[in-house]
């Protein structure tokens, strides 16, 4: 790290530089340009304020640490400022006289991270704060800071672990978990340990972008930090020599946590992965403080429970049946991307009318001609007949699992493997029954309670060991398919059968109005709950041969492209609005958005959500309401572009879909001009106050 982060001439002491943060850091940003450490203070302006918008930098104390990184940054910079009218930097004790300006180059993270570190954990020592606010003039502010970041080998023994609990016992109550920034000085005493699991219910990208997030913030505060990521690619678990030696554990995740047993009496924070992409640093400030309060939440011995009741810590009623819900929603997907897939094959090899059921038949045609047929004995329609017939039949053996494994998987995150054999049972009586996919839901959810308060029935010693493999999955597995079967089984058909009839009376505005509602879902949060209830309810329909619910999955697998095409088009078209690393996400989006992974987008939405998530919702709701009103229908699940054969019309699909692309890739862009305007315009009105 460069010994001249600070020069005197970044230093400005006792001035009023505004009436509010963006004032403030405009007027910082401006020093720096002035040493010539940056060669567009517009810019490095924007990416603080960028970083404000996400999360307050304001500590308590009095302090404030505004940071950004930007590509006219020369060198990594320090700009200080003791201000005489203190400024509201989100600090949850009141405003900021003491404010840094942290400035590295774009490609300069570690550096970045590094000088963030070292000055947040200089600023928990109340003699240097102290010393800052006496300082008579620039050079002494320079001479601070520099000791502090750049110590030598003797500050470095002063500063050694029992200085600074000293230190830090003298100190000014430590930050509050509310404040984001507030963890990157709250392991200065020692160093700790954490161990995290994300998870999603794709496992795509969420996953990914959590536990990277949780990782930079664990080297902000100074913490040893393992993650196990759960997710498509595989797990590798946590070793438990690591767990043993962790602190406290962090579960972000929206669906179940696998062999949670493993974490047995840990102190635990819980929230979904959006938590963790967009607040790392309080997740990792409140872990910290779980692990040394001993009333905190810890994990229990059986699975699916928590020790402990508080909110701050642990996921409410809400967001536990919002986990539970999607983990079976993603045990469920793999089913459908197999089946879905392979039906979708079997009508590009054999043609649709496999799928047909003829007179007096109880099988389609392609399961018959699978059936009865082999590579020694082909049928009159030769090779490819048979090799489209026999990959319908195992597509539409694996789609038969849709409604069984999610219940399966829904009873399984809430009772652990007890819940599989009651759940998979309550899935197929509900496929038996007629009630489909809502009565999936409600049997899983059913046969996962019950099997899990079966669970806590005491047992004498002698029954404990038939408990889990013989007593709960009998007696779980009576009650629910009793249930399903003799009490809750016909309403729950008639349900589904009346919602069928709604959407097959369904026609002009009231369809394409279905069709706005699912763009705008699978717009929402990219992948996240709302996308995958509107993904769920369109795979649903797959087993009605035409009609509203043919239209429904094109409607959603349109909308679903939309984010990630419109991203890509809008960094190709306007490159100089992006970040170097968002148009090289913009490149890798055109295939993302054509494979129909709305993911794609994910980067784009967690760095500016308020801008890139309307423009998105606002293009899927066109793609859908077109795809409604030119009646397009799409019989596979998955696929996007390479799944164009299974379409009705797949011209007025790519119609609908560049239509919602091009409205959601300009207002994505106006968006961002606009508010790059707006900042230039304040920053130049900024330049004519005398210093």
């Amino acid at each position: 790290m460069s010994a001249q982060i600070l020069t005197p001439q970044t230093v400005s002491l006792d001035v009023d530089a505004g009436a509010d943060s963006t004032e403030v850091i405009s007027r910082l940003a401006e020093l720096l340009a002035e040493a010539g450490r940056t060669t567009d203070p517009a810019e490095l302006t924007r990416g603080a304020l960028d970083r404000e918008a996400k999360s307050a930098t304001g500590l308590p104390g009095g302090i404030a640490i505004p940071h950004a990184r930007a590509e006219a940054v020369t060198e990594a910079s320090l700009a200080v400022a003791r201000l005489s009218r203190p400024v509201d930097f989100g600090a949850p004790d009141g405003p900021a006289d003491l404010v840094f300006l942290i400035a590295a180059p774009a490609g300069a993270a570690s550096d970045h991270m590094k000088l963030l570190s070292s000055l947040a954990r200089a600023l928990v020592r109340p003699d240097f704060v102290a010393s800052l606010r006496a300082a008579e003039d620039a050079d002494t502010v320079v001479d601070l800071v520099d000791a502090a970041v750049n110590p030598t080998p003797e500050a470095a023994t002063a500063a050694s672990p029992a200085a600074a609990r000293s230190a830090e016992a003298a100190a000014t109550p430590p930050a509050s978990p509310t404040s984001t920034d507030a963890a990157v000085g709250s392991a200065a005493v020692r160093r700790r340990a954490l161990v995290a699991i994300t998870a999603c219910p794709t496992g795509i990208a969420h996953t990914y972008m959590a536990a990277d997030a949780l990782k930079y913030a664990a080297e902000r505060a100074g913490v040893d930090f393992q993650v196990e990521t759960q997710g498509s690619s595989g797990t590798t678990p946590l070793s438990a020599e690591t767990i043993a030696a962790a602190d406290a554990v962090i579960f972000a995740t929206d669906v179940g946590v696998k062999d949670k047993d493993r974490f047995a009496g840990k102190p635990v924070i819980s929230s979904g992965v959006k938590k963790a992409i967009n607040d790392p640093d309080w997740m990792i400030s409140a872990a910290l403080d779980a692990a040394d309060d001993p009333d905190a939440a810890t994990v229990a011995g059986d699975a699916g429970a928590h020790g402990g009741d508080s909110a701050a810590t642990t996921v409410g009623l809400g967001g536990r049946l919002k986990q539970v819900l999607l983990t079976g929603v993603s045990y469920m997907i793999p089913f459908v991307a197999a089946g879905g897939l392979l039906i979708a094959l079997g009508f590009l090899l054999a043609g649709y009318e496999i799928a047909n059921t003829p007179d007096g038949a109880t099988d389609a045609l392609g399961k018959t001609i699978a059936l009865e047929n082999s590579l020694w004995n082909l049928p009159s329609g030769g090779l490819l007949q048979y090799l489209g017939a026999v990959s319908f039949s195992i597509g539409s053996l694996a789609f038969f699992f849709l409604v069984p494994a999610l219940a399966g998987y829904i009873a399984y995150a809430i009772a652990d493997r007890p819940g599989i054999a009651p759940g998979f049972t309550a899935g197929y009586v509900a496929t038996t029954v007629g009630a489909g996919f809502i009565g999936g839901l409600v049997g899983g959810l059913i046969a996962g309670v019950v099997a899990l308060y079966i669970s806590r029935i005491p047992l004498p010693q002698w029954a404990r060991g038939l408990q889990p493999v013989v007593i709960i999955p009998l007696l779980a597995t009576l009650i629910t398919g009793g249930l399903m079967f003799m009490v809750l089984g016909r309403p729950l058909a008639w349900v589904t059968t009346e919602l069928q009839d709604w959407l097959g009376g369904m026609s002009g505005t009231s369809r394409i109005l279905l069709g706005i509602i699912l763009g705008l879902m699978m717009c929402f949060d990219l992948g996240g709950p709302v996308n995958k209830a509107a993904y769920a309810f369109a795979v649903a329909g797959l087993g009605v041969a035409s009609g509203p619910d043919l239209r429904i999955m094109a409607a959603v697998m349109a909308a679903g492209m939309v984010p990630p095409l419109a991203m890509a088009l809008a960094t190709t078209v306007r490159p100089q609005l992006f970040t170097e690393p968002e148009r090289e996400n913009g490149r890798a989006a055109w295939l993302l958005g054509a494979s129909f992974i709305s993911e794609g987008a994910i980067p784009f939405a967690a760095a500016d959500p308020f801008r890139v998530i309307p423009s998105m919702m606002a293009g899927g709701a066109l793609t859908g309401a077109l795809i409604m009103v030119f009646d397009v229908q799409q019989r596979a699940p998955h696929g996007g572009i390479f799944v164009f054969f299974t379409m009705n019309s797949w011209v007025l699909f790519l119609v609908a879909l560049a239509a919602g692309t091009a409205l959601s890739a300009v207002l994505v862009v106006a968006a961002k001009q606009w508010h790059r305007s707006r900042t230039a315009t304040g920053v130049a009105e900024l330049q004519t106050v005398p210093a």
